[in-house]
């Protein structure tokens, strides 16, 4: 009986190219048992009845493959991923489940999805020919760089529930995980950096309040203060600070070779920093060891440096130096790698 049980685990019309397996459940057990059992009293009395009944349950076993069979044949799986993925943080990804089949309906399909917290059961009733229907489950990646989207396992009890029939899926997708995000620091906000005496705050085309003065031919009406107006007795128009006063260079420093921890830790201050200056209208730079991503802003800035902090590596060889700072005078705030 064990060598027939492992037979049914490991079969599969290998003919036709399926990778799928079917297993007993509990009362599927007691079909087999009750359907040997029969036989073999069918044999030993040679009562018609007992065959006839040995033949029903035989029958009940074939139709149980069968109709598994169908229900499990034409499905197929697209993924679908979010916009970001970090490290460390759950996101939630999904998949369509789409059934190719014209005329056939497929019931009781449940996807096995892995997650941190264990496995997750993605139960669908029915499926009707040619419908989708979209599956979500949150995955939670621990470490920045490329990864493979892990596999699903489909299976289903339909129609009896006496079998198990399943199939791994396989999600053909890449994902690029982003570091890992961290509050930032009061301290770092602060920091003016390597700027020099240079002020940062210049007069220029912004949003920000720069200075208040005297109203002269020329000044756009728009910009006069009505407030300061109404209480010097004169006219005072609003001078505005320039948006490039706050743009900001993070500068990597090390390479973070020999200290893995450190430089996770300086990757993901790096790409803190960056998010809350970039999503509030600084333009930021990326600078370090064999690392340059340009001055820019808004969401195509973000997409480049969490592209680049998520790929690097610690360079190797004496070829690997830091690219030279920009001439252009700006905030500067260092990043050590370890």
């Amino acid at each position: 009986m064990i060598r027939l049980a492992g037979l049914l685990r490991r079969a599969r019309p290998a003919w036709l190219g399926l990778r799928r397996t079917i297993w007993p459940t509990r009362d599927g057990w007691w079909c087999l048992f009750a359907a040997l059992g029969l036989g073999v009293a069918a044999v030993n009395t040679g009562n018609n009845l007992i065959y006839l009944l040995c033949s029903l349950l035989l029958a009940l076993i074939l139709v149980s493959g069968v109709l598994s069979e169908q229900s499990m044949r034409g499905l197929r799986l697209t993924p679908v991923l979010p916009e970001e993925l970090h490290a460390g943080r759950p996101a939630l990804v999904g998949a369509i489940v789409a059934n190719r089949k014209r005329r056939l309906a497929s019931y009781s399909i449940t996807l096995e999805a892995p997650g941190a917290d264990g496995v997750r059961f993605l139960h669908l009733p029915r499926l009707d020919p040619g419908g989708e229907r979209l599956v979500t489950w949150p995955l939670t990646f621990p470490a920045r760089g490329r990864h493979r989207l892990p596999g699903l396992r489909m299976t289903t009890r339909f129609p009896f529930g006496l079998f198990v029939k399943s199939e791994p899926v396989g999600l053909d997708a890449d994902v690029l995980v982003y570091p890992a995000l961290r509050p930032v620091s009061p301290d770092r906000l602060r920091e003016r950096g390597g700027a020099g005496p240079t002020s940062l705050r210049r007069r220029g085309r912004g949003d920000d309040l720069y200075n208040l003065r005297d109203y002269r031919a020329g000044d756009d009406p728009r910009l006069i203060h009505w407030r300061s107006s109404a209480k010097a007795q004169t006219l005072t128009v609003r001078e505005l600070e320039d948006d490039t006063a706050h743009d900001v260079r993070l500068r990597l420093v090390g390479d973070g070779r020999g200290d893995e921890s450190g430089l996770e830790r300086g990757i993901s201050e790096a790409a803190s920093l960056a998010l809350y200056f970039l999503r509030r209208g600084a333009g930021v730079e990326l600078r370090g060891p064999g690392l340059s991503v340009t001055l820019g802003r808004g969401h195509a800035q973000e997409v480049r440096i969490l592209t680049a902090l998520a790929l690097y590596e610690p360079a190797g060889g004496e070829g690997a130096r830091p690219a030279a700072p920009a001439p252009r005078p700006m905030r500067e705030i260092r990043i050590a790698l370890g």
